[in-house]
């Protein structure tokens, strides 16, 4: 992509993050002391199984060099604003869900470039070799994440009421460009997209769902209440598709890398809707059960 694309597309993440920093309060970070083993289990899941498992898909299916680097970035990232949403809609524990969110979000500042640059190693020849530099990246990643954040944090705690008012705007706009930034790799990479999306749609496909069953299931295994683990289920499983774009097509300058989390961020609403069918009915059976 140009660099004006490139521009295009880290202010999209920006207004993203800021409008997840508009829902985020103070008391989102003291849950950890609520909520420790929820949130303890949420993070392992996130930063260590997740790229873990990506990493064995990665392995075990014969895929082009850039689609496997493209899983690893995925893999890497932490939940998005997508996965607050889903929660909200699958009647999880929403509270859960924004906290897992946002502490991925600043630790992942330091992951992201370690994992990626293991990916780029393992995955490219030598001839084609890639490298971030990890300050760099750590400091580009800190300006699109965490910065918005702050400043979304900072408006919705001294103008509550704009707050509030901007959330749904943002969130529209966030969907769309994310559809136009999708619509655009598709595009350039017309030639390939067939070939690309046999191999990316099945091993993001198994990816999303792998890691919420295992989201899911970790969560049951310490007895965490089963609104809690759909949560964690959700955040181990929906990935911020539009960041690991943005680290493809901004910081590595690859539109390539970029298939995967875009054919991803398409796939990730269909399981998404069928975590929400499945909640909504858990929560229907249990309001059932409480009335009998």
């Amino acid at each position: 992509m140009d660099k004006a694309s490139t521009i295009v597309l880290a202010g999209s993440l920006i207004i993203i993050m800021l409008g997840m920093g508009l829902s985020l309060v103070a008391d989102d970070f003291k849950r950890i002391i609520v909520y420790p083993k929820a949130i303890l289990v949420g993070l392992v899941n996130q930063m260590i199984l997740l790229p873990l498992i990506g990493f064995g898909i990665a392995l075990v299916f014969p895929l082009a060099p850039e689609i496997a680097v493209g899983i690893m970035i995925l893999a890497a990232c932490p939940g998005g604003p997508t996965s607050n949403l889903i929660a909200h809609l699958a009647k999880g524990d929403t509270a859960l869900s924004v906290t897992l969110t946002a502490l991925s979000s600043f630790i992942t500042i330091l992951t992201i470039p370690f994992i990626v640059n293991f990916a780029l190693v393992r995955f490219l020849d030598q001839g084609e070799m890639i490298r971030l530099d990890v300050l760099d990246s750590i400091k580009n990643i800190f300006v699109i994440i965490v910065i918005p954040i702050i400043i979304g944090m900072l408006i919705r705690k001294y103008a509550p009421v704009f707050s509030d008012r901007m959330a749904k705007p943002v969130r529209i706009a966030s969907a769309i460009v994310l559809a136009l930034v999708i619509i655009g790799i598709v595009i350039k990479e017309k030639e390939n997209f067939v070939s690309y999306f046999q191999q990316a749609g099945i091993v993001a496909l198994l990816l999303n769902v792998t890691t919420m069953l295992v989201g899911y299931f970790s969560a049951r295994l310490f007895r965490i209440k089963d609104k809690q683990a759909l949560s964690i289920s959700i955040e181990s499983g929906i990935q911020n598709g539009t960041l690991a774009i943005t680290i493809a097509v901004v910081l590595l300058g690859s539109t390539e890398f970029a298939i995967a989390p875009a054919i991803y961020s398409l796939l990730m609403f269909f399981t998404g809707g069928v975590l929400i069918y499945i909640g909504l009915r858990r929560d229907k059976n249990r309001n059932s059960i409480e009335k009998a």
